[in-house]
């Protein structure tokens, strides 16, 4: 198989399971789509999803965060992990959003990246998801299924993401990074990984990382 053959295979595996692409974190509007992804760091979607309702049930907006304790906002998010950086984070950020943005998420990378907490995976989620510009945030689903199907070095997230945009054609990228975070997932974990049931790896995956699963197996 070309890469070109390999990429074509990947899209329309993915399209058949997923013609319906799910977000996997709870939002409304891009702000709590923003706090909602600065919480998912080093945590899962499903417990940020248990969290946020009890956060935004207090504050859903920059203007009532700000009239929160940042102890208060660390009590109640202390279940997702980093609750001392991510607290301070939702607290600044919220307060630079009403000084400098009028309360409103800002629609740039440069913007998103500049506020507390927020780094270029954040951004790119935030400008795909909620203003629909095309990105290709890398979670470590697809930083690890990018390596496995042999189309990035995995070095690096910073060059995962540059091999997926060079590979991937930009009006699929939004669709397309969901789609293999939910394949990672459901079919190519990390850990309790069968081969036999993931169809992109065993079609298309490097040698190394085969033989490495045959011989577990």
């Amino acid at each position: 198989m070309t890469k070109k053959e390999k990429v074509n295979f990947v899209i329309k595996t993915l399209n058949n399971l997923y013609p319906e692409i799910p977000v996997p974190l709870d939002h409304k509007d891009p702000y709590t789509l923003l706090i909602a992804v600065l919480l998912s760091a080093q945590c899962t979607d499903v417990r940020v999803n248990q969290i946020t309702p009890l956060l935004f049930a207090k504050a859903d907006n920059p203007y009532d965060m700000v009239q929160l304790r940042v102890e208060e906002i660390k009590s109640i998010i202390r279940p997702c992990g980093l609750s001392p950086m991510k607290s301070k984070g939702i607290y600044g950020l919220s307060k630079i959003l009403i000084d400098k943005h009028n309360g409103e998420v800002p629609q740039s990378f440069e913007a998103l990246e500049a506020l507390p907490a927020v780094g270029h995976k954040t951004a790119s989620v935030v400008m795909a998801q909620a203003f629909g510009v095309p990105a290709f945030p890398v979670d470590t689903h697809i930083h690890r299924l990018m390596y496995r199907w042999n189309l990035s070095n995995g070095k690096s997230v910073a060059q995962t993401e540059k091999d997926a945009k060079r590979l991937f054609p930009k009006e699929l990228w939004n669709d397309l990074h969901l789609q293999i975070i939910w394949y990672g997932r459901e079919y190519s974990p990390a850990r309790g990984w069968n081969l036999e049931n993931d169809l992109i790896t065993k079609t298309i995956g490097r040698k190394s990382v085969l033989k490495a699963k045959t011989k577990k197996s």
